[in-house]
């Protein structure tokens, strides 16, 4: 019997207690890196819809803001079909044209809230939102526009 080889009980004991202490390290950052990218992408889609908007008012729109299925329909194109459904990267977006009229500009607000907003599974923290003028707000409650203005959020510095 002195002659078995392999490893003992404790010896694959220990091994196991070490891996799980290392995924006990490494799921919360991959997690944390996964909201942070999918928080990345929002930021970046506002963007894309708010050029995109620029773009539809003064080529298809004539002058009029578009509806995010507008943005992305087949002679038009300017935002993907992903984009254009309205949920990308975890991210729900809302967006709200005014049409012009003989006294008021067109405008428009698009908000994007997470899918996920707590817990193990969130798909973001933060809420957005950008408006005609393109600045985007970020803030951790929900940022809501009603086409003319966002209410909630500050301006983000990045």
């Amino acid at each position: 019997m002195k002659n078995q080889k392999g490893f003992s009980l404790i010896e694959l004991l220990i091994v196991v207690v070490i891996i799980g202490i290392i995924a006990a390290i490494a799921i919360p950052n991959l997690l944390a890196a996964r909201r942070s990218a999918n928080e990345g992408s929002a930021i970046s889609s506002l963007r894309t819809v708010h050029g995109a908007q620029m773009t539809y008012a003064s080529t298809y729109g004539s002058g009029n803001y578009g509806t995010l299925a507008a943005l992305s329909g087949a002679s038009v194109g300017l935002v993907d079909s992903v984009l254009g459904a309205g949920a990308k990267s975890g991210y729900a977006f809302t967006n709200t044209p005014v049409a012009l009229t003989a006294t008021t500009p067109a405008t428009f607000t698009l908000t994007a809230a997470p899918q996920t907003a707590t817990g193990v599974t969130a798909t973001g923290t933060r809420y957005f939102g950008i408006a005609t003028a393109g600045v985007v707000f970020s803030d951790t409650a929900a940022i809501t526009g009603d086409g003319t203005a966002l209410t909630g959020g500050t301006p983000l510095n990045n």
